[in-house]
């Protein structure tokens, strides 16, 4: 049994030190969001091609710095559900900024879809992280957040396009501020917890 916590707990301090070194990620990410977030309040009447585009802009700008910290840190545990997560918003983010056509029903089912599985993908990662920080839960909070919107709209897809537009952007908002936070958050945990990992070595 002790070898055993013994062995979660290393790989907790790896996922620890994986988040540690990409919080940067976080908080590139998260900004992305959080100014398509306010774009999309300040103006909400805009076209939806137009919007639609700089959200796929924000994806993929988010998508590709969780894709280099993860290959960056290839040897860290959890590195993987970080690649996960930047290679479905690279994807995501690419198709809609090449099909600007794609029509306001694909688009609203493509966002939800990639928020419902960038939500759980946030709990995973919460739960990587859990016995080494009690930081875990922003990013429960935020994957809790991020799959309720994509609920939300797939239950309502034909909701009013105003509305839509402001419940995407409250999510990208509350999500991406989130994101910000657990990354400065983060960012001191190896050298404050380093003593406490270094027998796990």
């Amino acid at each position: 049994m002790a070898g055993r916590d013994a062995i979660l707990k290393s790989l907790g301090a790896n996922a620890q030190v994986l988040c540690r070194r990409t919080w940067w990620v976080f908080v590139a990410g998260g900004l992305a969001s959080v100014i398509f977030g306010l774009f999309a309040f300040a103006k909400p009447r805009l076209a939806l091609g137009l919007l639609a585009m700089f959200f796929a802009a924000s994806i993929l700008v988010d998508g590709a710095f969780n894709v280099a910290g993860a290959l960056g840190h290839r040897g860290k545990d959890g590195w993987w559900i970080m690649l996960l997560m930047g290679l479905l918003g690279f994807l995501v983010g690419a198709y809609a900024l090449l099909n600007p056509p794609v029509s306001m029903m694909a688009l609203i089912y493509l966002v939800a879809i990639q928020a419902i599985l960038l939500g759980i993908f946030l709990l995973m990662l919460g739960f990587k992280v859990r016995k080494v920080t009690t930081r875990e839960w922003i990013l429960y909070l935020a994957g809790v957040l991020s799959v309720l919107l994509g609920v939300l709209v797939i239950a309502n897809p034909l909701a009013a396009g105003i509305s839509i537009v402001y419940v995407i952007a409250s999510w990208a908002v509350a999500v991406g501020a989130l994101k910000v936070w657990f990354g400065i958050k983060v960012r001191n945990l190896p050298g404050k917890l380093g003593d406490k990992f270094s027998a796990l070595g």
